[in-house]
Parts: structure tokens; sequence; C-alpha cells
């Protein structure tokens, strides 16, 4: 079933300014967190490079949830109750990752957890939003420092609804077959992660500058 769902990612290969390569990689969140179609036009995200960082662009429906406490551009911890899209990066050998939340109003949450604990969050990124009608897009900039070291596997979110009534999407889902009671739909289930290195976008002689962030916890 993982082999399934990695087809859902979409890679385009560019090219652009002579021998300079660019490559773009889309997915399309296709399924709830327990592996059910989804019931409305995916939610989308696409990387590349943004020269300082990972550009991550998202489009899809505009579900129209309540606006988060935070004005646009700035980070709000109370994030993950309103309607996000989110993408966690993540080094397995030794479990850090970066997640990055991001809100269709404009807000974002960008944590750094080491080993499961928190080294920061509310970091700064540069991120712009446009809602038109019933859908939205979003473009942010994610620095590379934020990044820990040796990426190797990825997953995509997204949540909408309130309650009773919210909705939890997954790129790579929980499998029907490891549904046990238990579970709950808005964790992140690492082991359900895919391969994803960020050499894949940047080219394999790009080397991922070191990071004060992560100096001693990675």
């Amino acid at each position: 079933m993982a082999v399934t769902f990695q087809l859902l990612a979409l890679v385009h290969i560019l090219l652009c300014c002579g021998a300079l390569h660019f490559r773009k990689m889309e997915f399309a969140i296709q399924h709830t967190w327990d592996s059910n179609p989804v019931d409305h036009e995916p939610i989308r995200l696409a990387y590349s490079d943004g020269r300082s960082g990972l550009k991550i662009e998202v489009s899809g429906p505009f579900f129209k949830g309540f606006h988060p406490p935070a004005e646009p551009g700035l980070p709000d911890l109370s994030l993950r109750i309103y309607e996000v899209a989110s993408s966690v990066f993540l080094d397995s050998t030794k479990n850090n990752y970066l997640e990055v939340v991001l809100c269709p109003y404009g807000q974002h949450l960008i944590v750094l957890k080491a080993a499961g604990y928190p080294l920061y969050q509310l970091l700064p990124i540069e991120f712009t939003t446009t809602i038109t009608g019933d859908t939205w897009q979003g473009q942010a900039l994610i620095p590379w420092t934020y990044f820990p070291p040796n990426v190797n596997k990825m997953n995509c979110y997204a949540s909408h609804g309130i309650r009773e009534n919210r909705t939890h999407e997954a790129l790579y889902p929980v499998p029907k077959e490891d549904l046990v009671e238990g579970l709950y739909p808005d964790a992140i289930y690492q082991e359900y992660f895919q391969n994803f290195r960020l050499q894949s976008i940047m080219g394999e002689d790009w080397v991922q500058p070191e990071s004060d962030l992560w100096r001693g916890k990675a």
C-alpha cells in the first residue's frame, strides 16, 4: 500500500538557465488519515528551490473555517485546531523533525523537535496567501537552517472543520489493516512516512547548510 500512495506524488523536472536543473515535487492529499478517499478536490503541496530555503506552495479548497487569533503573517500556537495544511520533514534515524503548519488566513506554525522534545516553536517564515471564493493558495519559504540534518522521510497533512465534524487527511495515511482502537486522527505516525530527500529537489551535489538551531541536538 505504501508504494501505491507514493505514486500519488507527481515529480516534474524542468530545465532553466541553460544547464541548471530545477526540480519541483508536487503532492496531492487524496485520503483521510485512515485511508478513506477525500470527498473534495485534494489539497496540493509543491516543493521547490527557494534559494535561501525550501519554497512550499499550497493550493486547494477553502472550507471557510474560523479565523485564528493571530494576525496574518504571524505564528500561532493554536493553529492546529483551525483549517491548515502541513508538512513534516523527518530524520528517522534520530527522530528529529521539522513541522510546517500553514493556514489559508496567513498564519503559520513552525516546530522543531529533537527525539520527540520541542526545540523551537513560533519561528518566523515568509508566508503569503490568497483566498479566491472557495479556493486558496499560499506560498512559504522555509529556511534551510530549520531542517534537521539528513532528512530522509516526509508526510503531508490537511485538516478542516471543528470538534466532531473535523476532518484529518494525510498524504501517507494509516493503512486500513493497521487501524486499531486508540489511534488519534491528528497524530503524527512516523512509521507511515515515505522516503524523501532534499537532494531530490536541489541535486545530488547539494549540501545542506549547517544550522546553529540543530547544533548539538541532531
